[in-house]
């Protein structure tokens, strides 16, 4: 029994550990894509800051990308910045797979 409750414990810690680098990660990707959007309506310093903050802060209304998605088309239409949905997309993709690297980097 011991085997198997050792077992049942390292999946565990791997699990919660997979977790914390997927939320790090998507943290991270949130606040580069916030900074990249912040540049796209003319937002610098401590405005792109903010705005990346608040982008973050968008992504606790509900699971998924939907609600970062349509913060930054909302505000991208009130700045008057035509960018696609498919471009904010691939940019997100983009952004997460950079933010994944640099977690890991920094976790080992």
């Amino acid at each position: 029994m011991n085997t198997f409750d050792d077992r049942k414990k390292t999946f565990e810690r791997k699990f919660a550990h997979d977790q914390d680098i997927t939320w790090k990660a998507t943290v991270r990707r949130n606040n580069l894509i916030g900074l990249w959007a912040a540049e796209k309506m003319g937002l610098t310093g401590q405005q792109a800051d903010d705005y990346a903050k608040s982008v973050i802060a968008a992504d606790f209304e509900e699971v998924g990308d939907q609600d970062v998605i349509r913060k930054l088309e909302a505000d991208f239409k009130a700045h008057k910045v035509e960018i696609s949905r498919h471009m904010i997309e691939r940019q997100m993709q983009e952004f997460l797979d950079e933010a994944r690297r640099q977690v890991m980097k920094e976790t080992n």
